[in-house]
């Protein structure tokens, strides 16, 4: 029996209290670049295949804005954060006060990518920084990417070296809402963890999955 097999909802559980955890960091900090507050909660955390993965995030074929960064230490690995262009747009608009930004039309502005990549190193941050807490484990976060593109591609990048020995990642649904928004809606972001081959059993040890 593989250790996917041996997760229990008692570890999924903890991974969700991780998140939660992460994501209360994170809005603290999202909070503060939009001067607004913003409420997160991760409402589930899931083992998926690649494939589930790929249809989490929209299909193949749907275009998403997707910040990318490697992790390095005790659990080398690769994490996305993933955004719908519009939302993505929305929050860029909101960091740099340029109405006319928008992901769906490159060349994209240098501020807005800065912005992006700052998002998302904030966001991706957070998690890391309450894993690291949680785990006792030692993650360094590199640089982070923006790519625009499709779901597959976006995924397929991180895929290469995860896909030797594995077939599973790590989703965490995180669900952002804005203080005072006109509709009300909550965006749906997706944290996407692809431990490298060795370091999968490495974070469930820590976790208590032999």
């Amino acid at each position: 029996m593989g250790f996917v097999e041996k997760i229990t909802p008692l570890h999924l559980d903890l991974l969700r209290e991780v998140g939660n955890i992460g994501a209360g960091h994170a809005a603290t900090a999202l909070s503060t670049l939009l001067n607004k507050k913003v409420d997160m909660k991760v409402p589930d955390v899931q083992i998926v295949s690649f494939d589930e993965m790929i249809e989490m995030a929209g299909g193949a074929d749907s275009v998403a804005v997707s910040v990318f960064l490697r992790i390095e230490g005790d659990t080398p690995g690769s994490m996305y954060f993933m955004l719908p262009v519009d939302e993505a747009s929305h929050y860029i608009r909101t960091m740099t006060g340029d109405s006319t930004f928008q992901f769906d039309s490159p060349p994209y502005s240098e501020l807005g990518i800065s912005a992006m990549q700052e998002l998302g190193n904030i966001l991706i941050g957070s998690y890391l920084s309450s894993l690291s807490d949680f785990t006792k484990l030692t993650l360094f976060p590199t640089v982070p990417s923006l790519n625009v593109d499709m779901v597959g591609a976006l995924i397929s990048f991180g895929l290469i070296e995860a896909s030797k020995e594995s077939d599973v990642a790590i989703v965490i649904d995180t669900a952002l809402k804005e203080e005072h928004s006109q509709d009300g809606k909550i965006v749906k972001g997706h944290f996407f963890l692809l431990p490298d081959p060795d370091s999968f059993s490495t974070i469930f040890n820590a976790l208590g999955v032999s």
